[in-house]
């Protein structure tokens, strides 16, 4: 990838995310002149794909960087026409992003032959895109804190802290369980400080394998190993920006040691490499777990919690803050009718009982998609049980399946004097067969509902005769 710094754009195209030009202007005549991109563009109702059929079968596609949310920067990529004639362009390609879906992309393009060509009158009219650091290969954060939906007193003081110390510290550590919203926090923070244009990197430490987390994080050197080539790290790709590193105490110890290295003299050096590089970056980390329990646990350098901890946030769950659940379901109604163009109104009453019964293990995320899926299934009117993802409403119905189990147990115990040891493993029994029917005679399932082992209900199945058959 070349560099894009004092990259001069002769011409605008922006298209919409079905490729419709909605914008264009030229910016040199030279286009004009020699009938590259824009010339046939001047009609804003064409589409891309038709004026440049070829673009269909490219890797550089429009679809591409729709799809992945990503600037990118074309060097001389030769095109052709619908007239049939071949031109050679750098383009710089930016997703227009609202909210977190991507609408369009706007294309500055420059032809190959470079500014030398023009004197700099011809220059000053162009589009200059200056200092714009070279790691466009990295999505730009897109939330905010007024992203941030909640009326809990607690995630509103968190929103406060997190705007305060989004200057005045270097690292910061959030935790929170799955779902509440950790690298949204995380993004916010980065688009409120004075980092914000800089490159915000996100990696979870748990994605990655262990033999491989050297050479990402702190780059590789040419010859270091088979196949190794000069490449820079997220470190240094994040240099005078954001690196969010999620799930932490995830990274193997010996690992933890070199971060904290980084973090105290903000020095790396690549792997197979003597030289010493300096960086400036700021950490903000993410835990899924209580930080203090995984430096008890030994996951987390304690050394390292006291650099990383600087500041921290604590986000609530869901199962603590239910007056924010219809705020939620309100946002994601209206944001997945608008994407997938359907009219749901709210929820019924029973869905609402349902919501505030349910203890969301998923947090924000699982209720998300549970609108996701509940709004494609209805498409119009209130959400019904009915429209709910099948898992939701038998997570919800358990419990009370379970109380009527135990209830019925109970009642035939008093009513026969069986003893106790009998009771207990009728119970026990009946709970089996009926987690069994609801995974569908799957004993995987079963036995993961049941928190036990596989080689555990085998020996209860075989203990009470009770015959594994697919319902």
């Amino acid at each position: 990838m070349g560099s894009i710094n004092n990259f001069y754009a002769y011409a605008v195209i922006i298209m919409n995310k079905d490729g419709k030009i909605i914008y264009s202007n030229v910016y040199h005549d030279s286009f004009q002149r020699k009938q590259q991109p824009c010339e046939t563009c001047q009609n804003n109702n064409g589409n891309i794909l038709e004026l440049y059929p070829d673009l269909k079968h490219s890797r550089n596609t429009l679809s591409s960087y729709l799809k992945n949310g990503r600037l990118t920067f074309k060097k001389k990529q030769v095109l052709k026409d619908y007239k049939g004639k071949q031109i050679e362009i750098n383009s710089l390609n930016i997703p227009i992003i609202h909210g977190r879906e991507i609408i369009g992309v706007v294309s500055l393009i420059q032809h190959c032959n470079g500014i030398s060509n023009f004197d700099r009158d011809d220059v000053r009219k162009s589009v200059n895109i200056l200092d714009y650091t070279t790691h466009c290969e990295f999505p730009a954060p897109i939330y905010n804190f007024n992203d941030i939906i909640t009326n809990n007193e607690d995630m509103l003081q968190n929103i406060e802290r997190a705007k305060v110390i989004s200057n005045k510290v270097s690292s910061i550590l959030i935790y929170g369980e799955t779902g509440t919203g950790k690298e949204l926090f995380a993004s916010a923070i980065h688009n409120h400080s004075s980092r914000r244009g800089k490159p915000f990197i996100v990696q979870n430490c748990a994605a990655i394998p262990e033999t491989l987390i050297e050479s990402l994080f702190f780059g590789t050197t040419k010859g270091a190993f088979t196949g190794a080539i000069d490449k820079p790290g997220l470190f240094e790709s994040a240099n005078q920006g954001t690196l969010f590193l999620d799930e932490i105490h995830s990274m193997p110890v010996n690992l933890q040691a070199k971060l904290l290295r980084v973090l105290q003299d903000g020095i790396i050096r690549r792997v197979g490499s003597s030289k010493e590089r300096k960086v400036d970056v700021r950490i903000i980390t993410a835990m899924n777990i209580d930080p203090l329990k995984a430096v008890k646990e030994g996951s987390l350098r304690r050394d390292l919690f006291y650099r990383l901890n600087v500041a921290s946030l604590k986000l609530i769950p869901l199962r603590e803050r239910k007056k924010d659940i219809p705020l939620y379901v309100e946002h994601f109604i209206r944001y997945y009718n608008h994407k997938f163009s359907k009219k749901v109104v709210g929820v019924t009453n029973k869905v609402k009982e349902l919501f505030e019964a349910y203890d969301w293990p998923g947090n924000v995320r699982e209720i998300q998609h549970a609108i996701e899926a509940s709004v494609a299934v209805a498409g119009h009117g209130k959400i019904d049980i009915r429209h709910l993802p099948v898992y939701l409403i038998e997570k919800i119905d358990s419990p009370k399946e379970a109380g009527s189990i135990e209830k019925e147990a109970v009642k035939k115990a008093i009513e026969t004097t069986q003893p106790l040891r009998d009771t207990i493993e009728n119970f026990e029994r009946s709970i089996i067969i009926k987690v069994l029917e609801k995974a569908g005679g799957n004993v995987s399932q079963a036995a993961d509902k049941l928190k036990i082992t596989r080689q555990s209900l085998h020996y209860k199945l075989n203990k009470y005769n009770i015959t594994c058959r697919r319902y």
